[in-house]
């Protein structure tokens, strides 16, 4: 918890509500506790040990309206992405309690609840012109950083998914996030309400997803400012066949280096 740099770009609109919340962690707060006080989510954060042996965790919040919550940065960043997006967490969590209803908890997780999990850990969410978005579909990835720098000044860009924040706590390079395009007449008040509309099953199953390596985006690493910084191809690859990207909660890219 010391070590989150409050002021990085990616928890710039994070940093009002997590900062205090962080600082009573720290003082010895017990995690859900802070996290209650705050009072900003529509769900109570409980101790890890309050999940029921052999429920789903997805199942235990949809039926409880409780958050089992560990000591730590996962479920930290978790708790406050529930805080800043509480239509579009419960939306994902209505459509994984679903799936869980109709399917069991199972070995494979389906399609829908895949696409739902990659979202709720990795997704970042981008407002940006039709030349930024294909570019950056298309793994053009001078023509996005380079070409179209200036356009990023026009782009908004917003954290959701909790495990892509806790990596970047210790920024690497190949942290990867996965994009998904908010449309132009969106305005930031109305976001949480048009993404919980937005996630629907059928969209989800399609995977609509979309790499970005983090720290290209212009303006939130200082070693971007080098053109060479994106020929790095081991982190700025090339576009793959959709057959080899079908999962991308499984390329090694959204890992930490070992």
């Amino acid at each position: 918890m010391p070590d989150i740099d409050w002021n990085a770009p990616w928890l710039a609109d994070w940093r009002a509500v997590g900062e205090p919340i962080a600082c009573q962690v720290v003082a010895g707060t017990p995690q859900p506790e802070a996290l209650n006080a705050a009072g900003h989510a529509p769900v109570r954060f409980v101790p890890q040990a309050d999940l029921p042996e052999g429920q789903a965790y997805e199942d235990f919040i949809f039926a409880a309206g409780q958050v089992p919550t560990r000591e730590g940065l996962h479920d930290f960043f978790n708790a406050l992405c529930w805080m800043h997006f509480p239509q579009a967490k419960k939306r994902l969590n209505q459509l994984q309690a679903r799936e869980i209803a109709r399917a069991g908890v199972g070995q494979v997780r389906g399609p829908v609840r895949d696409a739902a999990t990659v979202f709720d850990e990795n997704a970042l969410l981008i407002q940006t012109s039709d030349a930024v978005w294909s570019a950056l579909t298309e793994h053009r990835w001078m023509d996005a950083f380079l070409g179209l720098r200036s356009e990023w000044a026009l782009t908004c860009l917003w954290a959701f998914g909790h495990a892509a924040l806790e990596k970047a706590v210790q920024p690497y390079k190949s942290i990867t996030v996965h994009l998904w395009r908010v449309p132009q007449g969106v305005a930031q008040a109305d976001l949480d309400a048009w993404l919980a509309q937005d996630l629907t099953p059928e969209k989800l199953a399609r995977k609509p997803f979309s790499p970005l390596p983090l720290l290209g985006v212009p303006g939130w690493w200082l070693a971007n400012e080098a053109p060479s910084f994106y020929a790095d191809d081991s982190v700025f690859r090339p576009r793959r066949s959709p057959r080899l990207a079908e999962k991308p909660y499984a390329n090694a890219e959204i890992a930490p280096p070992a």
